[in-house]
C-alpha cells in the first residue's frame, strides 16, 4: 500500500449551523442535546464588548437557566479549568455553552471533562483520554482562528511545568458548531490578524502533515483559499459582513483538516514560545511561519505547491512552488502587520534553548513533514530573534 493511501479514521464533524443571525436557534440547540439549562463559558473581553451580554439575553428570553463563568484567560491554565469546573459542579447538570475564541472552546472541554470527573484536575490531562464522559457542549466561536469547534481537545497552560499540555476527551467534542459571523463583526485588526494567521496555519500545516489524506486535504485547500481571499478585507474593515463569513468558514474548515491530519513545526514552536512568554497564540505563530516553511520545503514541496495554487499564486517562471508559496505567505502576513522578532515578544536569547527544546518534545512536531532536530529548532529562533 503506498503513502498515497494509507489507512485513516474519520469521525464525521459535529452539526454545523453557519449564518448571520443564526445565533438566535442557541436555545433550541441546548434542549437538543437533552438539557434545560446552560452553564456559559466565556472571557471578561467579550462581556465587556456586549457580545456575552447579547447571547445572555437570548437566553433569558427564551426561558434558559443559566450562569456564567467569565474568568478565562487568553492563555488559559490549569487553574482556569479547575476553578470553572468547581463552579459548573455547583451549578447541577446543564449544556456547557462556549462563547469565545479559541482559549475560551478550550477551556470549556475540559471543564466539561471535569464536571464528569469529580476526583480529577486539570494537571491529570494526561489520563483523562480514558475518563467518564463529560457534559456536552455547544461550541460559539466569536474570532475565526482555532477551529476549537471541531474537535475534543484543548490546549491549555501548566503553568507550575510552563508547557502546553492536552486536555480532552471524545464526549466533549462539541455537539453543535454555531458559526455566526456576526459575533465577529467590529473584532479589532490585531486580534483579526492573529487569529487569521492561526487558521491560515492550519490550512497550510495540514496540508503539509504527515497525517494528511484526501478528506483533510479538500479541507485544507478549501480553508486556504477562503482565509486568503477574506483575510485581507476583514482586517481592512471590521465591518465586512462578507469577509467576516467567509473567514469564519474557512477558520471553520481548517479546524475539520487539522483535527483529521494533525498539525506540525510552526504550533510546536508556537506552543513553547507562549508558554514561556505569554505571547498570543496566532502572533507566535506568525513570528516563525515562513522561516518553517523554508525549512521544511525539502520534504513538502507538493503540499506547498497545493499551498500557493489556493492563494491564486500565478505559476513561477521557475517552476519553484515551494518559494512561491512562502512567499505569498510572506506578502499576506505583511500586509496584516502580524509578524514580530522574538526579542519583541519578551523572548531573550537566553530563553531560546528552552524554547527549542519544548517545540520538540511537543507532540505536534512529530507531524511536521521534515521532523527537526533540536539546533535546528534554534538555528530557526536565532534568525528570527
Amino acid at each position: 500500500m503506498t503513502d498515497s493511501f494509507t489507512p485513516f479514521s474519520l469521525d464525521s464533524v459535529c452539526r454545523v449551523e453557519f449564518g448571520p443571525g443564526r445565533i438566535e436557534l442557541l436555545p433550541e440547540l441546548i434542549a437538543d442535546t437533552g438539557h434545560h439549562r446552560a452553564f456559559v463559558v466565556t472571557d471578561r473581553g467579550l462581556r465587556a464588548a456586549g457580545v456575552a451580554e447579547r447571547v445572555l439575553k437570548i437566553l433569558a428570553s427564551a426561558g434558559v437557566e443559566h450562569t456564567v463563568y467569565d474568568e478565562v484567560a487568553p492563555n488559559p491554565s490549569t487553574g482556569n479549568v479547575d476553578a470553572g469546573a468547581a463552579r459548573a459542579r455547583a451549578f447541577g447538570p446543564a449544556a456547557v455553552v462556549a462563547l469565545g475564541g479559541g482559549s475560551v472552546l478550550d477551556a470549556a472541554k475540559g471543564i466539561s471533562l471535569l464536571v464528569g470527573n469529580p476526583d480529577a484536575a486539570a494537571a491529570d490531562a494526561d489520563r483523562l483520554w480514558e475518563a467518564a464522559d463529560g457534559l456536552p457542549v455547544v461550541a460559539v466561536p466569536t474570532t475565526s482562528g482555532t477551529g476549537a469547534e471541531t474537535n475534543g481537545f484543548g490546549v491549555i497552560e501548566d503553568t507550575t511545568a510552563c508547557r502546553k499540555v492536552y486536555i480532552g476527551h471524545p464526549s466533549v467534542k462539541p455537539r453543535v458548531a454555531l458559526l455566526d459571523p456576526e459575533l465577529t463583526l467590529g473584532l479589532p485588526p490585531a486580534a483579526t490578524a492573529a487569529t487569521g494567521i492561526d487558521a491560515l496555519v492550519h490550512g497550510i500545516e495540514s496540508l503539509a502533515s504527515r497525517g494528511a489524506n484526501a478528506f483533510s486535504t479538500a479541507y485544507a485547500t478549501q480553508a486556504v483559499t477562503l482565509i486568503g481571499h477574506a483575510l485581507p478585507a476583514a482586517h481592512r474593515d471590521g465591518s465586512d459582513l462578507d469577509a467576516r463569513a467567509e473567514l469564519m468558514l474557512g477558520a471553520h474548515l481548517a479546524g475539520q483538516a487539522l483535527t483529521l491530519s494533525g498539525l506540525g513545526l510552526v504550533h510546536g514552536i508556537g506552543h513553547a514560545l507562549t508558554a514561556h512568554t505569554g505571547t498570543p497564540h496566532g502572533v507566535a505563530l506568525a513570528a516563525v511561519l515562513e522561516e518553517v516553511m523554508e525549512f521544511s520545503a525539502p520534504r513538502a514541496r507538493q503540499a506547498y505547491e497545493q499551498t500557493a495554487r489556493a492563494l491564486r499564486v500565478a505559476p513561477p517562471a521557475d517552476g519553484d512552488w515551494a518559494k512561491a508559496a512562502v512567499t505569498a505567505v510572506r506578502e499576506l502576513s505583511g500586509s496584516l502587520d502580524v509578524k514580530r522578532p522574538l526579542r519583541a515578544l519578551g523572548a531573550g536569547r537566553d530563553l531560546l534553548p528552552a524554547i527549542a527544546a519544548g517545540a520538540v518534545a511537543d507532540a505536534v512536531t512529530k507531524n511536521a513533514p521534515r521532523v527537526p532536530a533540536e539546533r535546528e529548532v534554534l538555528e530557526i529562533l536565532t534568525r528570527v530573534y
